[in-house]
């Protein structure tokens, strides 16, 4: 997904890496069992899942752009299987995985019918109970700018709820913060 050279800049920064691994991801995470097999969808540049390899059972990463995924084999060998592909086309099978998580990824999913298709793959991949996890950034003068040439789909953290029910979760909540939200949804027993 096209980001301008600031956000790029930005989302490979020490304050980014800090500010996620200090405040957003164990507040998104927050009662989420990281045990079993974990599937992050959307890693970028992988600040997120370095925080999850060592946090997470089995950790799989699936990376849309080939460059980044190929990056991050590199870099996490040993420690993470990464795979290049979409989120809204997942390569494994129904019911194989325990939890599903993404960080500040879903509004760079080029259109609504494109997330709606993502969290269906997410709750296809799932098991009974598995759980489907993260946070998105909420929208704001300054979120505004720092997308200027980028793909920006906002998510509406009051509809997602319904949006992730329709997709094939039973259970499913958002969560404010100051600039991010979080949300939560676990698929039928």
């Amino acid at each position: 997904m096209p980001m301008n050279a600031v956000h790029r800049r930005l989302c490979r920064s020490a304050g980014w890496a800090e500010r996620m691994h200090g405040q957003v991801m164990p507040w998104a995470l927050d009662g989420v069992a990281l045990s079993g097999e974990v599937l992050e969808i959307g890693p970028g540049y992988g600040v997120t899942t370095r925080w999850l390899a060592e946090r997470a059972g089995r950790l799989t990463a699936v990376e849309v752009d080939p460059v980044l995924a190929a990056d991050l084999r590199w870099d996490l060998a040993g420690r993470v299987e990464v795979r290049t592909g979409d989120g809204a086309d997942l390569p494994f099978p129904a019911g194989s995985v325990d939890v599903v998580v993404c960080f500040t990824m879903l509004h760079h999913v080029p259109s609504a019918a494109q997330q709606d298709r993502l969290f269906a793959e997410a709750a296809r991949v799932l098991r009974p109970g598995g759980t489907f996890a993260g946070s998105d950034s909420r929208v704001s003068l300054r979120f505004r700018l720092l997308h200027v040439r980028d793909t920006m789909v906002p998510v509406d953290p009051a509809t997602l709820p319904d949006r992730l029910r329709a997709a094939g979760f039973a259970e499913a909540e958002t969560g404010l913060g100051g600039r991010s939200f979080r949300f939560s949804a676990t698929t039928p027993p």
